[in-house]
């Protein structure tokens, strides 16, 4: 898996390429520095796959971002990726853009 980070402002970008597992998901929690972070955005234009575990994390910045009056976005998830949304109810929780 390879991430591209972009600060800009209050607004974290992070562009997730790959495969979002078990052993991928420290490398996504570690670029996750949300200090100083209103915004965050989740690039999953290539992503392949998402697990649960790559859920969790997602929904511990959604935690953060609450905390702070932020939000957590989801942007151009293929239909894989989407439909795991979907499935879990997570389509409520997060903005999911296509």
């Amino acid at each position: 898996m390879q991430i591209e980070t972009k600060l800009e402002g209050e607004k974290l970008t992070l562009k997730v390429v790959g495969r979002l597992d078990t052993n991928t998901t420290p490398d996504l929690d570690a670029a996750l520095k949300l200090d100083g972070v209103k915004e965050v955005a989740f690039d999953f234009a290539e992503l392949q796959y998402i697990s649960s575990a790559g859920l969790r994390v997602l929904m511990g910045a959604h935690k953060a971002m609450a905390a702070v009056g932020g939000t957590v976005k989801v942007l151009h998830p293929n239909a894989m990726v989407r439909g795991v949304f979907e499935i879990t109810g997570l389509n409520a929780v997060f903005v999911v853009e296509p």
